[in-house]
């Protein structure tokens, strides 16, 4: 399917063709791409750009319709796009802790590995319509405006593993039991392209970096500051460098979120600390994401398939929309059509209009809206823009 212009564009104008692999993935994952492809419609139709879109298998109903979570047919889909949006994947359904079955979350690293997705970009800023549906007071959230920077393909997620059974001593008691491992391991070029992303990023911005790192006790963050600190030296004087450790970046992005402008860190800990930073603007339905890399660019929001309300038209579909925003930037260089989406969506929150996850007891409940309704809502912005 394509969404294609429909004549509306300046007379003139030479449309472009940008090919777009959709992950629906499970849970609530093909309402809320179902509005992402409503919303490049209409921004095909005004900047005289055609969307062709590839639909694909990922994670839960990849394994109950193939067997595995990324058949080497999505692979093929996502290489061919010039971009890939995902929206969800997982649930309790394929919950398992037997290691020789296969997980959803097998699909997404696997795609990311595959793609050479090494920079994960999470930006967490505060919509002022939202204040009051954060966690924090409102004074906290003065100025919170920050972009996390995650490596992606190294350290826990990536390393050596494995489970071993009668291993003398490893039962209560001391008898022989099981044993599971898991390794932190870290190259150095992979530190290297990480810390470069991070300080282009922040050159671009406020000019400072907040390395998060656990060198007081792992040799993994050891080497990741000493190489942090090298690319600096070297390339980046310009920029300001923090080093921080991971347990008091926990605390304060509760305590004084708005000191942090670019946080580079590694693999699970941007896991951790980017989920709680989403808390900051009130819901995960308002993080977007950009898995960047050597290859095809990958788009998500950064929350889960929420299989508890999938069916029901009810979740929020900002957090894709805005991922559609960084896919405009990042893949298509689409700046003003980026612009334009990112006015449209502040512009709705500003009139009061909230999905029931960032509604709060202020909220008329007229202005309580479902997935599709809030999806057109921001097409009705971008048509009267």
């Amino acid at each position: 399917m394509s969404a294609a212009d429909d004549g509306s564009a300046a007379a003139g104008a030479e449309a472009s063709t940008y090919r777009i692999c959709l992950l629906p993935g499970d849970g609530i994952g093909p309402e809320i791409i179902a509005e992402a492809v409503k919303v490049l419609g209409v921004i095909g139709a005004r900047y005289a750009v055609t969307f062709d879109f590839t639909e694909a298998l990922l994670g839960g109903i990849a394994i109950d319709e193939t067997g595995s979570p990324l058949p080497q047919a999505t692979l093929d889909a996502a290489h061919a796009a010039d971009a890939v949006l995902l929206a969800a994947i997982g649930g309790p359904k394929w919950d398992t802790t037997d290691p020789d079955k296969p997980r959803p979350e097998q699909g997404l690293l696997g795609i990311r590995k595959a793609l050479g997705l090494y920079a994960n970009l999470r930006p967490v800023r505060i919509f002022e319509a939202l204040k009051d549906a954060s966690s924090l007071k409102p004074e906290y959230l003065e100025g919170v405006d920050m972009l996390i920077v995650r490596e992606l393909t190294g350290g826990l997620y990536f390393g050596a593993r494995g489970r071993e059974k009668d291993v003398p001593g490893a039962a209560t008691g001391g008898g022989a039991g099981m044993r599971a491992y898991d390794t932190l391991d870290y190259r150095e070029y992979e530190i290297e392209r990480i810390a470069r992303t991070a300080f282009d990023a922040a050159r671009t911005r406020r000019g400072r970096v907040h390395s998060v790192d656990k060198a007081n006790v792992l040799e993994s963050s050891r080497l990741w500051r000493e190489v942090v600190h090298r690319v600096h030296a070297a390339e980046y004087a310009d920029v300001e460098l923090i080093d921080q450790l991971v347990d008091n970046t926990a605390m304060q992005l509760i305590r004084w979120p708005a000191q942090f402008d670019v946080v580079v860190t590694e693999n699970m800990f941007g896991d951790i600390l980017s989920d709680e930073a989403s808390m900051l603007t009130g819901s995960l339905g308002m993080l977007a994401s950009a898995s960047l890399g050597d290859g095809t660019a990958l788009y998500e929001p950064s929350h889960g398939s929420a299989p508890d309300i999938a069916g029901q038209g009810v979740a929020n579909p900002l957090a894709t929309l805005l991922s559609v925003e960084m896919m405009l930037r990042y893949s298509f260089s689409m700046h003003e059509a980026a612009d334009a989406l990112a006015e449209a969506i502040e512009s709705v929150l500003a009139d009061g209009w909230r999905t029931r996850d960032i509604a709060d007891a202020a909220t008329d409940s007229e202005h309580v809206v479902g997935t599709a309704a809030m999806g057109d809502l921001v097409v009705e912005r971008l048509l009267d823009a």
